[in-house]
């Protein structure tokens, strides 16, 4: 096989979802003898190869790039090496670093296709976004491909099935859902469909303690989280959105807890607001309906938000089990039966076959 058709891919971020995504990996490049991995950097250190004539190894590449003694590789230096591959180029992005977002369009205006799960690149500057859209292709001919699915839902098919959706001539009015797992864990905790629930603070505390919040959860209370996953499938659905501060954003942060130093604090001091919560919950039960924390994209009437909703027992957002993720799209074919994609949304395994699924599509359009 001639160097023409070889595809050389670089890997940005190996800690979390970086590797699942090489173990992954491991299993998927061997059917793809064309591509090879030629470097993988992460926050302290770097490895690359001495050639592209040679391949780093999937089998041993933690203890190889635990030996090596090259910084990190910041984005312009990734550009450079690659830029003089003898064949197609690929970066993974598995960080949510700001300047390796912002680097996008200068990858793809070069012909090197982007897969990330970076919510950051499609999220915050709408210049960003437009500069992604024009530098790749098919806006620019010669540009790169780019697929991020999991900057929205892990592994599940939503921003997939809303380029689908659309492509075929259908027509956006809604989009809504639960697009936290976090928010899902503590909601479906705190208020399910059947039974009482606990407090607030315990369901906190608890879902702390089982890895489904930062290490601060107020980072993920405040709902900047699903305002971003908002954002992207706006700007997709295409909604000249800014920001996250275009729209209504609810944070369920009591404004006294704001400036806690810790989250350990913001934890301490949280039970004293559990009456606040219970007050929202009970007002729902009156009504038989339960609390959940949605977000929305009204596409007709242009209008984007995200806080707290109440819904019949029966409604399949009121009925989700766990961590699940459940995304409702409301479209002129589907008409008041929607389209509903429902699954594990968070997650470091689901989110790296989200990225690895990215891939093998990339590798197939190039190849």
């Amino acid at each position: 096989m001639g160097n023409m058709n070889r595809v050389y891919i670089a890997v940005i971020g190996a800690g979390g979802v970086g590797r699942h995504f090489l173990t992954q990996c491991s299993q998927l490049l061997p059917r793809y003898p064309h591509a090879s991995l030629v470097l993988i950097s992460r926050s302290n250190r770097s490895l690359r190869v001495p050639s592209f004539n040679h391949a780093l190894s999937l089998s041993t590449w933690e203890q190889d790039l635990a030996a090596s003694n090259s910084p990190a590789s910041p984005p312009s230096e990734i550009l450079d090496f690659l830029s003089s591959a003898p064949g197609k180029c690929i970066v993974v992005d598995n960080t949510s670093n700001q300047e390796v977002a912002a680097s996008y369009p200068d990858f793809l205006r070069k012909g090197i296709s982007i897969v990330t799960p970076n919510k950051k690149a499609f999220s915050s500057d709408l210049a960003l976004w437009q500069s992604i859209v024009e530098s790749a292709y098919p806006a620019n001919d010669q540009g790169g491909l780019f697929y991020h699915e999991s900057s929205v839902g892990a592994g599940l098919p939503i921003i997939s099935t809303l380029k689908d959706l659309m492509e075929t001539g259908d027509e956006i009015q809604k989009i809504e859902g639960v697009f936290s797992g976090t928010m899902s864990f503590l909601f479906n905790g705190f208020a399910p469909a059947e039974g009482e629930g606990g407090k607030w603070s315990d369901e906190v505390t608890k879902a702390k303690n089982a890895g489904y919040t930062e290490p601060d959860p107020r980072d993920d209370l405040n709902g900047a989280d699903v305002a971003r996953k908002l954002v992207i499938l706006a700007r997709i659905a295409g909604l000249q959105i800014e920001s996250i501060s275009s729209f209504p954003v609810q944070s369920l942060i009591p404004k006294e807890l704001e400036q806690c130093a810790s989250g350990d604090e913001f934890l301490e001091k949280l039970p004293a607001f559990d009456d606040e919560m219970d007050k929202v919950k009970v007002e729902a039960g009156k009504k038989q309906k339960v609390v959940r924390f949605v977000g929305s994209i009204d596409a007709v009437g242009k209008e984007v938000k995200v806080g707290l909703e109440e819904f019949e027992k029966g409604h399949a957002i009121a009925g989700l089990k766990g961590s699940d993720n459940i995304i409702s799209f409301y479209t002129k074919r589907y008409g008041s039966n929607p389209l509903i994609v429902q699954g594990a949304g968070a997650g470091g395994e689901v989110t790296a076959m989200g990225v690895t699924a990215d891939l093998i599509k990339v590798l197939q359009r190039i190849s």
